[in-house]
């Protein structure tokens, strides 16, 4: 007769290499079996299931950053320098974690940043994804380089658009492309600072992709229509026509814009100072999700400088590695107005389509209001920088 230990071995291994073992295990990687939308529980979980379900290049379109991508990992570290300093014995029986932007209600301070080429995700693409802003009842940020018109994507549901500008190929083709956009009724233009060149995505690279987008996307579309390859630039870079703007071109832009204009890619309080002297009507922190600069800081440690800085004049927020509820508490604790997230709502639509995008912002809305719920804050009002304590030094 088997010894205690060596049945309850047996019995560990008989268990382990059991098909209902292996799912667990396997839950969101296997692809013999996708799980349903409602097992998953965070949005870190929506990833795997999207990169099963999308063609390869999409996905490392989607995922990807630049060189060794150690400024897309440090967006994710640099929220571990930073712990909640939670009160106790505060009435937080109901929780609100609406606002106003720009004279618009919305219903939490969490929105969808402008991500181009979401077809690449799903057929779909931004017309699902304004149907999951609009459920959710928070704002849609429409990139220049949507899959589909930025018109049809304005009437796919209600809710708040704004309209994110990369400027260029000319000043006349950029004014046209904004009238467009407010004729269609978007309530602001988020004018793009950080992308002067093309930058080095190893991952598309390594697809023969020679652009920052696959060959579907629309703006590589549009460099076809315009006759193929262009022509060779000093030291190999690819110019945009971003290299060539300086702050005056804020000027022009909020002559004819008639909305609010928010810069988008500043990093530094120098430009936070800038910004807001010149006119911008709100500023987002960003390093373009770690997909042009590396070696640039994460945009949570560079956070408080940023606000520091602006002093209340405008709006300030942020993007790059919004993950958890409690990423965008500590954000708002340091002064951020609110939070955009781009990756997570593309795995969910990736993932399982309009609905997965659903899902992917309810998940962070039930986990924001959780966390402030247990750290004795009702209110976005409530949250400020008593919440946080920042260690000093290296991400």
């Amino acid at each position: 007769m088997l010894r205690r230990r060596e049945a309850v071995r047996q019995l560990a291994m008989m268990l382990a290499g059991s098909p209902l073992a292996r799912a667990q295990r396997d839950l969101a990687y296997s692809p013999e079996r996708i799980p349903a939308l409602d097992e998953l529980v965070n949005v870190f979980e929506f990833e795997p299931v999207c990169r099963l379900r999308i063609p390869r290049v999409a996905y490392d379109f989607i995922a990807g950053g630049v060189d060794d991508e150690w400024t897309l990992r440090r967006n994710r570290e640099g929220f571990d320098r930073i712990t909640l300093r939670p009160r106790m014995l505060v009435d937080v029986s109901r929780l609100d974690l609406s606002l106003t932007l720009f004279g618009d209600r919305i219903e939490m301070p969490i929105l969808i940043a402008p991500t181009g080429a979401q077809s690449q995700a799903h057929p779909e693409g931004e017309l699902a994804m304004a149907r999951a802003a609009a459920q959710v009842g928070t704002i849609l940020a429409v990139s220049t380089n949507s899959s589909h018109p930025q018109d049809k994507i304005a009437a796919a549901a209600g809710g708040v658009k704004w309209f994110q500008l990369y400027a260029g190929p000319d000043f006349e083709t950029t004014r046209e492309r904004v009238e467009r956009a407010l004729e269609s009724g978007y309530k602001a233009v988020i004018l793009t600072v950080d992308t002067p060149y093309h930058s080095h995505r190893e991952r598309l690279l390594r697809h023969r992709v020679s652009g920052n987008a696959p060959a579907g996307a629309p703006l590589a579309q549009e460099r076809r229509r315009r006759g193929g390859a262009e022509p060779p630039q000093p030291y190999r870079l690819r110019q945009m026509f971003t290299a060539q703007l300086t702050w005056k071109y804020l000027d022009e832009l909020n002559g004819y814009a008639r909305v609010p204009v928010l810069i988008k890619g500043i990093l530094t309080a120098e430009d936070a100072g800038l910004a807001a002297e010149r006119g911008a009507a709100g500023i987002i922190v960003s390093n373009h999700g770690g997909r042009y600069l590396e070696g640039a800081p994460s945009t949570i440690e560079v956070l408080p400088e940023i606000v520091a800085e602006v002093k209340g004049r405008v709006p300030v927020l942020i993007d790059g590695g919004f993950r958890r509820g409690t990423d965008v508490l500590k954000a708002l604790a340091i002064g951020a107005k609110a939070v955009l997230v781009g990756r997570p709502p593309l795995w969910g639509l990736g993932a399982y389509g309009q609905a997965g995008a659903t899902r992917v912002l309810e998940l962070l809305q039930t986990e924001l209001a959780l966390a402030m719920g247990l750290s004795g804050r009702p209110n976005l009002d409530s949250i400020d920088g008593s919440l946080v304590r920042i260690e000093r030094g290296g991400a």
